[in-house]
């Protein structure tokens, strides 16, 4: 671990203990460091300094397989939210039916029908076109081109050789075949 420090003209990146520095040829250097107590990314590029969110703390996510967030969708609530919350504390038949509904969007930001309607189009229509895909460069590239035995020409005349040598006369194909009208048996 080194102990050198990032100088620059902002004052914050000052504070920021390097882990790892890394330099490539254009002279870039990326510093990953902490901050107080909290982690964060410090990156110097042409003289900038650019910080990054800190992922390490809770954070609100509308997800069909993650269904309760971590943190309410609303943060801030105003003087009739709070009064609302101060009443979800008593018996919920009290309620309303739209205070009800307000106290689901103050908690989330889309129910599960409004997160699927736009999910589930362009997920369906993704693994279809990754199908089509598959399937393409499977024919192209796997199986190459077709043999010349399943051309109509090679056909007849394996048919016509199959029926002059008598293949399975008893139940087979040459049975289904009458030879002295030279015609397929309806």
């Amino acid at each position: 671990i080194s102990s050198n420090f990032i100088h620059s003209r902002d004052k914050t990146c000052r504070k920021c203990f390097v882990i790892n520095l890394i330099r490539n040829e254009s002279e870039r250097a990326v510093a990953v460091g902490t901050v107080g107590s909290g982690w964060s990314v410090c990156v110097r590029a042409h003289g900038s300094v650019v910080k990054s969110e800190d992922y390490a703390l809770p954070s609100y996510v509308d997800r069909r397989d993650y269904p309760l967030p971590d943190v309410a969708h609303v943060k801030n609530l105003s003087a009739s939210q709070k009064a609302l919350k101060q009443k979800e504390k008593a018996s919920w038949s009290s309620l309303s039916i739209d205070e009800k509904v307000e106290l689901h969007d103050l908690k989330f930001k889309e129910s599960f029908a409004e997160m699927s309607r736009c999910q589930t189009v362009v997920g369906a229509a993704t693994f279809f076109i990754g199908f089509t895909a598959l399937l393409t460069w499977e024919k192209r590239c796997v199986y190459g081109p077709i043999p010349h035995t399943f051309e109509e020409e090679w056909v007849a005349k394996q048919t016509r050789r199959m029926l002059d040598v008598k293949v399975a006369p008893i139940q087979g194909f040459s049975a289904k075949r009458d030879y002295d009208k030279n015609k397929w048996k309806t």
